[in-house]
């Protein structure tokens, strides 16, 4: 017995508020359609620029495929699709298949929206700061109870942190998470009452936005007091950030995609 196709028509209108008159329609990876080609959506998305108002046209088998929109690039790496997300602005948008497979084969997008305007108005200072350095917490170690209790003191010890950094926490999210936490005294005394953020999905990317210490430790029982816990000292913006700042958000997009996404053909 023949196999029912059944292809899906999918249109994702990237609206803030209002209407714009110049809005146009894309059809995500033309005349390919949404399926699993590898690098073809990184030189599609490359090839266009997306403002408020256009829409995006997914059109793919429906009992193979469908459209799921995650939140993060770290997500979009690993083609991650527990957590989807549902809420469209300005902004990077990150596009999967939650079909694993699928996904690792190439079906993935990720564009850049920007507002209805020929040249964008300048956006505020937490948006134009430069794609800094991703550190893997703890090296090959990951995140998880050192053999030595100075372990990650060490580690962050002999690396310097400025803002636009990345902080990339992989562990075993059965066994531990991550928990921000306000001040030093909490940081020793492994105080878990009141933490500024809670993150436990097993791959965390956390982004350094201003100078200053940041805390991070576990709410596991025993782990935090065993060596489980990261002091972080931010340092300000280099003085050669601003002429990275000049850069367009497009042109800071497309140097993003080249350094995270590029395609490497596989072996």
């Amino acid at each position: 017995m023949a196999t029912t196709r059944r292809m899906f028509c999918f249109v994702l209108v990237m609206v803030l508020m209002g209407c714009c008159c110049s809005a146009k329609i894309y059809k995500v990876g033309d005349s390919k359609g949404w399926t699993a080609k590898h690098g073809t959506y990184y030189d599609w998305a490359k090839r266009n620029e997306f403002q408020v108002g256009d829409s995006l046209m997914f059109q793919y088998d429906g009992n193979v495929n469908d459209v799921t929109q995650v939140s993060s690039r770290l997500e979009y790496q690993f083609c991650n699709s527990l957590s989807p997300k549902a809420v469209y602005n300005t902004g990077y948008h990150f596009f999967i298949t939650s079909n694993h497979s699928q996904c690792v084969a190439g079906q993935k997008l990720v564009i850049l929206v920007v507002h209805d305007h020929p040249i964008p108005p300048p956006p505020p200072p937490r948006k134009i700061l430069p794609f800094g350095k991703d550190y893997k917490v703890g090296d090959s170690n990951e995140w998880r109870v050192p053999e030595e209790s100075d372990f990650y003191s060490k580690w962050s010890e002999e690396k310097q942190f400025h803002v636009g950094d990345n902080l990339l926490f992989y562990y075993n999210d059965q066994v531990d998470d991550v928990l921000e936490i306000n001040s030093d005294i909490e940081f020793k005394s492994c105080d878990t009452a009141s933490p500024v953020d809670v993150h436990n999905a097993g791959q965390d990317l956390i982004r350094l936005m201003k100078p200053g210490v940041r805390y991070f430790i576990t709410s596991k029982t025993g782990h935090c007091e065993a060596g489980l816990k990261l002091r972080v000292v931010v340092r300000p913006l280099s003085k050669s950030v601003p002429k990275k700042m000049q850069l367009s958000p497009f042109d800071r997009f497309i140097n993003w995609l080249h350094e995270s996404f590029r395609p490497h053909p596989h072996h």
